[in-house]
């Protein structure tokens, strides 16, 4: 019998980058809480500013809402494909909410390929797509009797649409957008996992790159740390 199970995750990062673009050039809180049941998974995202970077100190920026359903391919086990829609909205903030729908293939093999495309149909009317690669070990070293640290690695990269880079980047023209890397040393205490992680991010693209639409930089190295549990 197929039982439900509740997910509380808790992230604070040093910066928050999203697809390439630096939206919080500080450090942030990222709670989030989901339900899954099966294949089905309901979540609520949120981001919490800590510093007056933005004018928004102490105060909720982004709430995210998504529904994801992921489920293996009949006939092709190592094949999996997921859907889902996304609706972000901005409290606190002048930004207009707007919503996506996505659908995406993993490969169970050695990197666990992966491909998900975004199609903004509210605000951008565009389309990103990520292309994503991962790898974990459960235990490279122990920091006390029952207590191992495993190390988890993904790499990403991001191409929009002319429609999409256009609204975020002020260019209209289609092309990859971001690169990123993420290394993370999971470690189990008790019921919870806790998390320390480094990350990078590049923005690929040499007009992008010139895009003044969020920063001046075009490259960002910034730490974070996750805690969670799965009831």
């Amino acid at each position: 019998m197929i039982s439900p199970k509740i997910g509380v995750s808790m992230d604070y990062v040093g910066k928050y980058i999203w697809r390439g673009q630096n939206l919080q050039d500080d450090s942030a809180f990222q709670p989030s809480v989901s339900l899954t049941y099966g294949g089905l998974t309901a979540a609520i995202w949120g981001n919490l500013e800590m510093s007056n970077y933005n004018d928004n100190d102490g105060e909720i920026t982004e709430v995210d809402y998504s529904l994801d359903y992921t489920t293996p391919i009949p006939g092709l086990e190592i094949l999996s494909a997921s859907m889902g829609v996304i609706n972000y909205t901005f409290p606190n903030t002048e930004l207009d909410d707007t919503t996506e729908i996505y659908g995406g293939l993993t490969l169970a093999v050695p990197l666990n390929p992966s491909i998900k495309l975004y199609r903004d149909v509210d605000d951008a009317d565009g389309t990103y797509i990520a292309f994503g690669l991962s790898h974990s070990i459960e235990k490279i070293t122990e920091i006390a009797p029952d207590m191992p640290v495993g190390v988890t690695m993904s790499a990403s990269l991001g191409w929009g649409s002319s429609a999409y880079n256009k609204f975020y980047w002020g260019l209209d023209d289609e092309s990859c957008s971001d690169l990123v890397f993420k290394v993370g040393f999971p470690i189990p205490i008790g019921e919870w996992t806790l998390t320390p992680n480094l990350n990078y991010v590049t923005l690929v693209d040499d007009d992008i790159r010139r895009s003044d639409a969020f920063d001046s930089a075009s490259d960002y190295f910034f730490a974070g740390i996750n805690l969670f549990r799965q009831f």
